[in-house]
């Protein structure tokens, strides 16, 4: 330093200050001064040193040895500076040391057990460190310690029993760590404490209620992120002191006693827990929070509480900034008082059981944040107040019954980072003042909800925006050339819509995107070619639409697992493993109804099923032996060219499905002008499946009144001399059940519009449960259909319903008996097991067990409630 020379005496140099009787340093206090290098070992014959100050410096390497010759040294502070090995052996000779603070360093090692002799010491702390090994007991005979600070260590091992004599505690931090084993109950009767944190370790202690915690004066009680089970305490209410309690993170249950005399708490963390008991009552204790005027943060997340969400929360202090009772079971409306919490932050409520309409008064709360309330039953519209939300960056709501219009007003919240509001019955336009929120950046979510019109070209100003998913809805018209302007785009997911014309040049632009789907829509034109360059693509959907010309055959059109192009009739080429045709064949652009009929072709053991499993409908019967015994007899002897003649040289006008296991097509015997339905295998070697027709063969003697056989399989070779396998089974005219709950928009006309009622989806669960409880109980080998869905039941003229499956020594029939309950849960509440919402822990089958038994009306599909209105 500038100030130190020799042209004052160094008594007198910043930071120095020196004995009145003599001429030695007694203090060196060298504090926040940038100092950098490493400790002079000379610094040992500053023997008459009481005071060491140099924190918040950047001195590093080790704290030499000869700091052991300061006999006199009462006070050392070292902290944040970046000094590494570990702490000194002949510190233990600093007898007079009364505060050690190391804190915000490198040193590594395990805490000496000599320290534990140092008895003036009075603070000692270590915390932020690399240190391990486990506490030593000797610190429990310091018996002047007030404050142990150890946090974010690599500590291990226990809390020793000793340090439950340390009655000056008043502040014993140890969090971060990796202890473990019981929590000494000694620890709670520390009557001075003030701050006590053993939080993130991983004791494993046992709580109960009647517990005697003896803290009057502690203000910061954590326990959080341990494996504690048990209750809470009710003894711990009694610390009115108290400012921040945290059980949060651990495996308590029970009941949360009154915090009445808790009056000073600003945070209460109990998410992540098992408290509650689901039912009315268990959120009592908020409402005994309602005179506090300090609270600020409260968590109970993540938890086992029931009941309605109480009223009493919108008398809460108007402190009160973050509130948290997402994933429980609370059940009932959202406040409409909630508005009076004026300076909350974040209202995190997913996943609950919540109803009835957002409030109008949410409005109010102009400094919200972050708003979830996804995965509940929420109903009515969006309410139009949401634009006065200006602070408000991130909104959750998806999965919920929400109706009505989006309301233009969100343009508004000119913060905003994300929306989703997924799986929905929102209608109407999507409004081009949301499109106008240019600093959305992560998320536009509007999928699976019935909006209409045009993508507005008001979406050129999302140059930010990370994803745009606005699948499954009734979108129209051409793609806009202006969304070539979201360069930011990684994810654009358009599917499910009525989108026509080709896709935009301007998307060329897009380069970053990883997935890209537009499946399912009316689009056509040539498969652009910028495509290819697209580096970062990891998916991309095509299907379903009208494009045609050459498949290209770079980039991502490389992998076909990553490419999907099906049911585009006009398309040809590209890699064989994208199975569509060679461009030099004849193809047909007339359309038909398409109906992909999955079959599953098993080799488990020593047996190859394939049938196709008939699920009559009983309702009006008809008379159709003549019909069935004409097909049989007109297909018992076909060959590959009669196949090719039936199908039109496997014309894509007579294409009906395709996947991983082949394609099916519609054909039309010569002969005697029998309908059939043919399934093309793919092989994947020549001579594969030798065994294929003496496997069908077995099959032969299945009799059962709801199953109808394979009619014939085909073995040979094509006209290019390849392998060739197919099995001719009966041509189902009324598609899938899958058609039936979840048809294609556009699909059918309104006057042709499908559904089934009640009485029907139930008939054709009594049936499905008939022929499989055949399968696995009446056959000479119990025969397993692995994928039972509606998109495996197929109906033919008469709605019969008919469902592949497949046979194996390592399979289970409990298999099919759950996929069976699933199969009941998609056919009464109309949702698809598949849903793109399913994910992250949430399935169709927790879905439903959320509402059952009380809320069964919130989950039923909503033609059937529109059936018993009418």
């Amino acid at each position: 330093m500038e100030s130190w020379n020799s042209s004052i005496h160094f008594c007198q140099w910043h930071g120095v200050t020196c004995g009145r009787k003599h001429q030695r340093v007694t203090k060196l206090e060298l504090q926040s001064l940038k100092l950098s290098g490493s400790l002079s070992p000379h610094i040992g014959n500053m023997s008459f040193l009481r005071v060491l100050n140099l924190m918040n410096n950047s001195f590093y390497n080790q704290i030499p040895q000869s700091i052991g010759g300061l006999r006199r040294l009462e006070t050392l502070y070292l902290t944040n500076n970046s000094i590494s090995g570990e702490i000194p052996s002949n510190l233990s000779s600093c007898s007079k040391l009364t505060i050690v603070r190391m804190a915000g360093n490198r040193l590594t090692g395990e805490i000496p057990a000599f320290l534990g002799f140092l008895s003036n010491l009075k603070v000692l702390s270590f915390y932020n460190n690399s240190l391990i090994g486990s506490i030593p007991p000797s610190l429990g005979n310091l018996s002047s310690l007030e404050e142990l600070a150890l946090t974010y260590n690599a500590l291990d091992g226990i809390i020793p029993e000793t340090l439950g004599r340390l009655t000056n505690l008043s502040i014993f931090l140890a969090a971060a760590n990796a202890i473990s084993g019981t929590l000494p109950v000694a620890m709670f009767n520390l009557s001075n404490i003030r701050l006590f944190d053993i939080g993130e370790n991983k004791i494993q202690a046992t709580l109960y209620t009647d517990l005697a915690i003896t803290m009057p004066y502690v203000e910061f009680f954590s326990v959080r992120g341990n494996k504690i089970s048990g209750q809470i305490p009710i003894s711990i209410t009694n610390a009115s002191n108290l400012h921040v309690l945290q059980f949060n993170d651990n495996r308590l249950s029970g009941k949360v006693p009154s915090l009445e005399k808790l009056d000073k708490l600003s945070t209460l963390q109990l998410a992540v827990n098992r408290l509650g008991h689901g039912r009315e009552g268990d959120l009592n204790f908020l409402c005994t929070l309602v005179n506090n005027t300090k609270l600020e943060f409260l968590y109970i997340s993540d938890n086992n509480f029931g009941g309605a969400f109480p009223k009493c929360v919108s008398n809460f202090s108007n402190t009160l900034l973050r509130l948290g009772i997402d994933e429980n079971k609370i059940m009932g409306r959202i406040p409409d008082g909630i508005g009076n919490l004026v300076n909350l932050e974040v209202l995190f409520a997913s996943q609950n059981q919540l109803s009835g309409p957002i409030p109008f008064d949410i409005g109010r709360l102009q400094k919200l944040n972050k708003f979830f309330a996804d995965i509940n039953f929420l109903s009515g519209t969006i309410p139009h107040s949401f634009g006065n939300l200006s602070a408000l960056t991130m909104v959750g709501l998806d999965f919920n019954n929400l109706q009505g219009n989006i309301p233009p007003s969100i343009g508004k919240c000119q913060s905003l980072l994300g929306l989703s509001v997924s799986y929905n019955n929102l209608s109407g336009p999507i409004p081009p003042q949301l499109l106008g929120v240019s600093s959305m950046s992560i998320i536009l979510d509007l999928s699976s909800n019935y909006l209409t019109g045009e993508l507005p070209v008001a979406v050129e100003n999302l140059k930010n925006l990370g994803q745009l998913r606005v699948s499954q809805n009734r979108l129209s018209g051409l793609l806009p050339k202006t969304l070539g302007s979201c360069v930011s785009l990684e994810k654009l997911y358009l599917d499910g819509n009525l989108f026509e014309g080709p896709i935009p040049s301007s998307l060329s632009s897009l380069r970053g995107l990883e997935a890209l789907d537009l499946s399912n829509n009316n689009l056509s034109g040539e498969i652009p070619e910028f495509l290819v360059r697209f580096g970062a693509l990891r998916y991309l959907n095509l299907s379903f639409n009208n494009f045609e010309g050459v498949i290209p055959s770079g980039g991502i059109f490389k992998n076909a697992s990553a490419t999907f192009v099906e049911e585009n009739s006009k398309l040809c080429g590209g890699i064989p493993e994208l199975h569509m045709l060679r461009c030099n064949l004849k193809t047909s652009s007339s359309n038909s109804l398409r109906l992909e009929v999955a079959i599953i072709v098993g080799s488990l053991g020593a047996t190859l099923a394939f049938t196709c499993l008939l699920i009559l409908w009983i309702g009006k019967k008809k008379e159709k032996q003549a019909t069935t015994t004409s097909v049989e007899n007109s297909v018992l002897q076909l060959s590959y060219q009669s196949i090719v003649r039936a199908t039109d040289g496997f014309s894509t006008q007579n294409l009906v499905g395709s996947g991983s296991f082949g394609s099916v097509y519609k054909g039309v015997l010569q002969a005697s002008g029998a309908v059939i339905a043919v399934k093309v295998l793919n092989l994947l070697n020549r001579g594969a499946s030798r065994s294929f027709l003496a496997e069908c063969e077995a099959l032969k003697n299945i009799r059962h009144r709801n199953l109808v056989k394979v009619l014939t399989a085909i073995s040979g070779e094509d006209y290019q001399g390849n392998d060739f396998k197919a099995l001719v089974y009966e041509f189902m005219e009324n598609g899938s059940l899958e058609d039936w709950l979840h048809p294609l928009i556009g699909m059918n006309k309104p006057e042709t519009a499908r559904s089934l009622n009640f009485f029907q989806r139930v008939s054709v669960a009594i049936h499905v449960a008939h022929a499989l409880e055949y399968l696995h109980h009446h056959c000479e080998e119990p025969i397993i259909h692995c994928d039972l869905k509606p998109s495996n039941i197929l109906l033919d003229q008469e709605m019969v319903r008919h469902i592949k499956y497949g046979i194996g020594n390592e399979l289970s029939t409990k298999g099919d008996v759950h996929n069976f309950g699933i199969l009941l849960l998609e056919m009464f509440t109309g949702k698809r097991l598949t849903d793109e919402g399913f994910k992250e822990g949430l399935s169709l089958h927790n879905f439903a067990k959320a509402a059952l038994p009380e809320r069964v009306i919130d989950i039923i599909d909503p033609i059937l409630l529109q059936e018993r209105v009418k």
